[in-house]
């Protein structure tokens, strides 16, 4: 069993036999050392050494692996380097995409040009404004034609200066959302953060900046933003307002989510339409996630993949009518058996475009691990 931290704040990563699996799975804050040494001898029927329980505890804390002072320390001087820095440095450059500026664009060429691409054949909506994207945030290696698919769509539309991207905060929040200011950096160069539009934001809603060290571990902003620079950058500028989401279709159940949601949305979309300015809203996010690797007991087979398959699709259905409670209630009605990992991202950005047509454009899964464990998402566009 291998344990990384998905925030980032450690960068280490710790191998454990599966009987220490057993015993930090009980390090929730509700059970002593010595009901942890109870259980593990009930469990495996043998007593647990109790210099080897101090040794795991003493290596977890180390690795910044257990939440207490020294790994709120660690954060705290993280979160201020991070504000520091004058800006979001790419991270996954030479991991999930080409860390070459002129490799990445004809990585990015091939993209479209793939057997799984749409090519550069003109898109039917070519010239009308275009007002949304829904993108995956998989690795572009593997997932990188169906972004072409979406980025075909603002290739060919008339194209904004402002794109509010929203992504998937796969790390979870302290808030259901995450705005930051930096500019972000890729191998194609700096993309400008809009900071009259976040100025303005942050004055409103200053809340929702305080979790801004997220942006610095999660890919899904990042990943927008080589396909941005190649189709619009090329032309002329452009701002992002880059934003991270973490809430389920189950929580808007939650009255405190629920205001908290609403209260983002509300102030975001007031400040965009104030500024006069068109914009466009990419939702980045990914669908359902299957397998052993996220909790099912067994792999995905054919069958159940193509079934969740129709599932997904008939999920998108009330995006691409834009009634983004119809979509919440959908999920909610299966309990979110399929874990749809991009649901707060695409539920936001159904609740501040204003468009007459939504379209899913393509559909694809990736495999995780040699388990076949599998991951779906989907691009598509809104005009």
């Amino acid at each position: 069993m291998v344990l990384w931290d998905p925030t980032g704040l450690s960068k280490e990563k710790l191998v454990l036999p599966l009987n220490y699996f057993f015993i930090i799975q009980h390090f929730d804050g509700e059970h002593s050392l010595a009901e942890i040494g109870a259980l593990y001898l009930k469990r495996f029927g043998e007593f647990l050494v109790p210099s080897k329980m101090d040794q795991l505890v003493s290596d977890l804390n180390e690795k910044l692996f257990l939440e207490g002072q020294r790994a709120e320390d660690a954060r705290r001087l993280a979160r201020e380097a991070y504000r520091q820095s004058p800006l979001r440095r790419a991270a996954f450059a030479g991991r999930g995409y080409e860390a070459d500026g002129t490799k990445l664009k004809k990585q990015i060429d091939g993209f479209f040009t793939s057997k799984e691409g749409p090519d550069f054949k003109p898109s039917e909506h070519a010239g009308k404004k275009i007002k949304g994207l829904v993108a995956p945030t998989y690795d572009l290696k593997q997932a990188g034609p169906i972004y072409a698919w979406a980025y075909k769509e603002l290739q060919d539309a008339e194209q904004p200066d402002l794109f509010v991207i929203i992504g998937t905060a796969s790390a979870g929040l302290d808030h259901v959302f995450a705005v930051t200011d930096k500019d972000f950096e890729t191998p194609l160069g700096v993309v400008s953060a809009d900071q009259p539009i976040l100025s303005q934001l942050k004055a409103k809603l200053p809340t929702f900046f305080e979790d801004d060290l997220c942006h610095q571990a999660e890919q899904a902003v990042e990943f927008q933003l080589p396909f941005l620079q190649d189709i619009v950058g090329s032309k002329k500028p452009f701002t992002i307002v880059p934003i991270l989401s973490a809430f389920s279709a189950a929580s808007l159940g939650d009255p405190t989510v629920r205001q908290s949601v609403d209260q983002f949305l509300t102030g975001l979309r007031e400040v965009l339409t104030q500024s006069g300015r068109a914009y466009c809203v990419i939702a980045a996010g990914e669908l359902a996630h299957l397998g052993m690797r996220y909790g099912d007991k067994a792999p995905p087979t054919d069958f159940s993949f193509h079934r969740c398959m129709q599932f997904d699709l008939e999920m998108l259905k009330p995006v691409e009518e834009r009634q983004p409670e119809e979509f919440a209630n959908y999920i909610r009605k299966e309990q979110d058996q399929r874990r749809i990992s991009g649901f707060s991202p695409i539920y936001s950005l159904l609740r501040l475009i204003e468009a007459e047509s939504g379209q899913v454009l393509r559909y694809d899964r990736g495999i995780t691990d040699q388990y076949n464990s599998t991951v779906t998402y989907a691009s598509m566009a809104f005009f």
